[in-house]
C-alpha cells in the first residue's frame, strides 16, 4: 500500500526546547492514524510539519498534499455556513457560485441540510466543526489532519460527533491524521493509534484497532476487545510518563 505521509527521524526545536526528537512515523493511504501523548509533547508540531508550514531541524518529512483543521474552527462570521465551507474551493480557484454548488450536497451528508444561510453564531459547536469539517473534506487534498476537533464540545455533543465523523469517513474516505488527548476517541475513531512520550516528543508504541467498521459506538466501547485495547493503550502513556520526565523550557502546543 502506498503512503500518504511520512516522517524519517524528524527533530524539531524552538530555541532551547526540542519539542520532537528522533521521529518516525508512516501513514498508509487511506488510512486513519491517531496520535495520544501528553499536552507539550509536539503532537500539534507534528501536524504542522505534515502540513509543510514547519520544516523539521533533522531527519525528513514526506506528505501528500494535506488539509489542515486546527482546534478552533476559524469559521468567517460574515459568511454562510455554506460560504464558509465552500472557502476552500474558492482558494483553489473556483468562483463563488461554482463553490458554493459543488459545496450544497455535502449539507446534507454532514447533517446541515436547512442550515446553508446561517450564520456561525448561530449554530451549535458540534454545527460549527461539523461546517469546519465539511470545508476541510472540500479542499480535494488527499491528507486530511485534524488537531483536536472536539475537544471544545461537551461529552454527549462530542460522542455524537465522533459517531458521525466515522460515518463520514466511510461515505467520504480520506487518509487522516488525528490529534487528540482521549485515548477512547483515538481507538474509536482509527485503524492505528501512535503513542507519542513526552516531551521531546517520539513514537514509543503503535497499537492496531482491529475492530470491524462500522462501529456503532456504545456498542463498540463497551465491548471487551475495546477495553483491553484502552487498557493497553493507557499503560503505554502512564509507563512513559514515568519514565521519561518532561524537559524543561515552555512547550509549544
Amino acid at each position: 500500500m502506498q503512503a500518504t505521509a511520512e516522517l524519517h527521524g524528524a527533530t524539531r526545536r524552538f530555541g532551547d526546547v526540542t519539542a520532537l526528537e528522533n521521529l518516525s512515523l508512516t501513514v498508509q493511504a487511506g488510512e486513519v492514524v491517531a496520535l495520544v501523548g501528553p499536552s507539550g509533547c509536539g503532537k500539534s508540531t507534528l501536524l504542522e510539519l505534515l502540513a509543510g508550514l514547519q520544516q523539521p531541524d533533522e531527519g525528513s518529512v514526506e506528505a501528500e498534499p494535506a488539509a489542515y483543521m486546527p482546534q478552533r474552527d476559524l469559521l468567517l462570521p460574515w459568511r454562510t455556513a455554506l460560504a464558509n465551507a465552500a472557502l476552500a474551493l474558492e482558494c483553489a480557484g473556483f468562483r463563488k457560485a461554482d463553490a458554493r454548488r459543488e459545496a450544497q450536497p455535502l449539507f446534507a451528508r454532514f447533517g446541515l441540510a436547512g442550515f446553508e444561510r446561517a450564520r456561525p453564531h448561530e449554530l451549535s459547536g458540534g454545527m460549527r466543526q461539523r461546517v469546519a469539517l465539511a470545508r476541510t473534506f472540500l479542499s480535494g487534498r488527499p491528507l486530511v489532519l485534524l488537531d483536536e476537533p472536539f475537544a471544545s464540545l461537551d461529552q454527549i455533543t462530542r460522542g455524537a460527533l465522533q459517531e458521525w465523523l466515522a460515518g463520514a469517513l466511510r461515505a467520504e474516505p480520506r487518509t487522516v491524521v488525528l490529534v487528540t488527548h482521549d485515548v477512547q476517541e483515538a481507538l474509536y475513531l482509527a485503524d492505528r493509534v501512535a503513542i507519542v512520550s513526552p516531551r521531546p516528543g517520539r513514537v514509543v508504541a503503535e497499537i492496531e484497532v482491529p475492530i470491524e467498521r462500522p462501529r456503532p459506538r456504545r456498542a463498540t466501547i463497551t465491548s471487551r476487545d475495546f477495553a483491553a485495547l484502552e487498557e493497553q493503550a493507557l499503560g503505554t502513556l502512564e509507563s512513559g510518563a514515568r519514565s521519561q520526565p518532561l524537559a524543561s523550557g515552555v512547550a509549544r502546543p
